[in-house]
């Protein structure tokens, strides 16, 4: 059926707008879908700003722009760079989804 998706918990089918699964109770996670290759290129062209940072949402993108003119950022960047595109789907769904 359209507008279906398994549950987190327990793997039953429930609607793609439920919050918590009926049968189980688990958490749904509901949107939040980053795209690790959009990330990735943030860090590359961006990151000594801290945009992958923001676009992930993560508060601690500001030490990035506060420390922008000593370039630290935009080398830790170019190495998250590498990290990003070098994770798996199911390793980034964890974490960031």
């Amino acid at each position: 059926m359209a507008g279906m998706v398994w549950c987190r918990g327990c793997g039953k089918e429930i609607h793609e707008s439920a919050r918590a699964c009926p049968h189980c109770g688990a958490h749904q996670k509901i949107g939040g879908n980053k795209s690790r290759m959009v990330a990735g290129f943030l860090a590359l062209f961006l990151g000594g700003i801290g945009m992958h940072r923001f676009y992930l949402g993560q508060w601690w993108g500001i030490f990035y722009l506060l420390l922008c003119w000593t370039f630290i950022p935009a080398i830790i960047a170019v190495l998250e760079a590498i990290v990003f595109f070098c994770t798996g789907d199911s390793t980034w769904a964890e974490k960031y989804d």
